[in-house]
């Protein structure tokens, strides 16, 4: 009894409309432009997204595209902020999830590239950009053992809060800012 996850679903759309690109890169992406403070309006979104894709989306994986960024702007603007990642799913190879795992770290890293910054990040944000940078590097270091799943989901983890931190730490803080260690 094997329901489809979402990322597989995605997959599927996008493979079988003609695209190469990752859910978990697109997904990224979206996330990053929004930690970075380029909003959620439909048509920015979808031209980051076609440039991505390499082509203007054809409607049902524009339907999908909006209804990610949907779920991504409900994520990064509720009071609880609970984001989850499109990622594969446990049962995948561990190779694979990291491998997502790496695409949706660039995917981010692309997304938040593209906002105009008037100041520097601070340090934290640095540090967190240059751990993202790190993960999508290494996206096939882990080994199928139960220390490879453990720090996959460490890593996983860390990713998961990476926009938080960044929503938070990146921003104009005050002189003062609290240690997050």
């Amino acid at each position: 009894m094997s329901s489809t996850s979402p990322y597989a679903a995605f997959a599927t759309l996008l493979a079988s409309s003609g695209y190469s690109v990752s859910p978990a890169e697109l997904h990224g992406l979206l996330v990053g432009r929004g930690c970075a403070g380029l909003g959620f309006e439909a048509d920015g979104w979808l031209e980051d997204a076609r440039e991505l894709l390499g082509s203007e989306p054809q409607d049902n994986v524009r339907q999908a595209l909006l209804g990610l960024q949907a779920m991504v702007k409900e994520e990064l603007t509720s009071e609880e902020f609970s984001m989850v990642l499109l990622l594969p799913g446990d049962d995948a190879p561990l190779a694979e999830r990291a491998s997502a795992l790496g695409q949706w770290c660039q995917g981010f890293l692309s997304g938040f590239g593209l906002a105009p910054r008037e100041q520097a990040l601070s340090a934290e944000a640095m540090e967190v950009l240059q751990d993202l940078a790190a993960i999508a590097q290494v996206q096939s270091a882990l080994d199928e053992s139960e220390d490879g799943e453990s720090d996959y989901m460490e890593v996983m983890e860390y990713v998961r809060l990476a926009p938080l931190l960044l929503m938070f730490v990146g921003r104009d803080a005050p002189a003062a800012k609290p240690s997050l260690h």
